[in-house]
């Protein structure tokens, strides 16, 4: 069972403290206290990716009890940045394998569509496009690459984005504006070699 009492009295302390503490003791209460703080967190990512609550409380269990296995032997800077990405893998992971066993399941029928002629063109713009964007977007800085891939890839709010990154509201934004202009930069000169060469 949880203490609260000892909860309470470690409560000032930071995540990382608490990782130190939990790799000192092992004792599972230095867990119970990151639970408390990020289990809404955990359970509402957990919703978005998966949409049905029991599999998302599900998500949540299996999500801590790998945190427990991994905070040994994986070094953990920013502890609610790495838990925000050990949340999107394991729902993504749990995505693809329903995807699998659904495909299974479907009739032959389904598998038979191609693109017709006149859309193979169209297809590899929109290839093109794609591959142009994610080179561009490897050329931001850091911070910016982040949240223009949270907020226009994986779209996440602003505030979303705030609390998973450490950054402020303030930054975030700053961020997507500057990244965006700097995007916008590198596609259209890009796009100018594309055609003149």
């Amino acid at each position: 069972m949880h203490d609260l009492s000892f909860s309470a009295s470690n409560q000032a302390l930071s995540d990382e403290e608490i990782l130190q503490r939990y790799r000192q003791d092992h004792n599972q209460e230095w867990i119970g206290i990151l639970f408390e703080r990020y289990v809404h967190l955990v359970m509402g990512m957990s919703l978005k990716y998966l949409k049905n609550i029991e599999d998302a409380r599900d998500a949540t269990q299996q999500i801590f009890l790998k945190v427990m296995r991994e905070i040994d032997r994986t070094p953990i800077h920013y502890f609610k940045g790495w838990l925000y990405q050990v949340t999107k893998n394991y729902c993504l992971m749990q995505l693809r394998s329903k995807q699998a066993k659904d495909k299974l399941t479907e009739p032959e029928e389904e598998h038979q569509l191609v693109f017709l002629p006149e859309d193979e063109e169209h297809v590899q713009m929109k290839n093109t496009q794609l591959e142009l964007l994610e080179e561009a977007l490897k050329q931001l800085n850091p911070p910016q690459q982040t949240c223009i891939r949270l907020f226009y890839l994986e779209k996440h709010s602003y505030q979303e984005i705030a609390d998973m990154t450490g950054y402020t509201l303030m930054q975030v934004k700053s961020y997507i504006q500057n990244g965006k202009r700097n995007l916008r930069i590198m596609l259209e000169k890009k796009q100018k070699q594309l055609n003149n060469g």
